[in-house]
């Protein structure tokens, strides 16, 4: 699917919402100077379109009592079609699972968990990442300390 073009305005608005999804439409129209119905069009030409394809809230993942953060390297046994589907299906499943991404090179995944402690993340690991269908190895690393997060594109 091609980028769908957007102008400056645009660019503004999204990254308005980006900062800070609750805005009104009042509030997002005053702050990239454009009318409430004109930045109302926009917004909801974007969503039509796909380009603004949800609102979340973020959790503090400490707060949450999640205080660990692992990235895990997950190689298959086999990296057929059909292999690949089951594993990722299988993946989707489980909360535990933040991110997955199918990579290029050594591995083949690569999911992003969140732990309680080491007790919770050796549960996820012996529970949820070694049976997933297809492992045959994991290399997982744990973050120390998150310099720079962020969900926001650079538009």
């Amino acid at each position: 699917m091609p980028p769908i073009e957007i102008d400056t305005i645009d660019r503004a608005i999204i990254r308005e919402l980006m900062r800070d999804g609750r805005l009104t439409n009042a509030e997002l129209a005053n702050r990239v100077n454009l009318s409430p119905s004109a930045c109302l069009r926009r917004v909801k030409l974007m969503e039509e379109a796909g380009l603004i394809s949800g609102y979340v809230m973020l959790l503090d993942p400490v707060l949450a009592g999640m205080r660990g953060v692992a990235f895990v390297l997950v190689t298959l046994d086999q990296q057929g079609r059909a292999a690949l589907d089951r594993f990722e299906a299988a993946a989707a499943r489980f909360p535990e699972v933040l991110e997955c991404y199918l990579l290029a090179g050594s591995a083949d995944y690569m999911i992003r968990v969140a732990y309680r402690d080491s007790v919770d993340f050796e549960r996820i690991h012996t529970d949820i990442l070694t049976q997933l269908p297809g492992v045959a190895r994991l290399q997982s690393t744990l973050a120390l300390r998150t310099v720079k997060k962020t969900t926001a594109l650079p538009l």
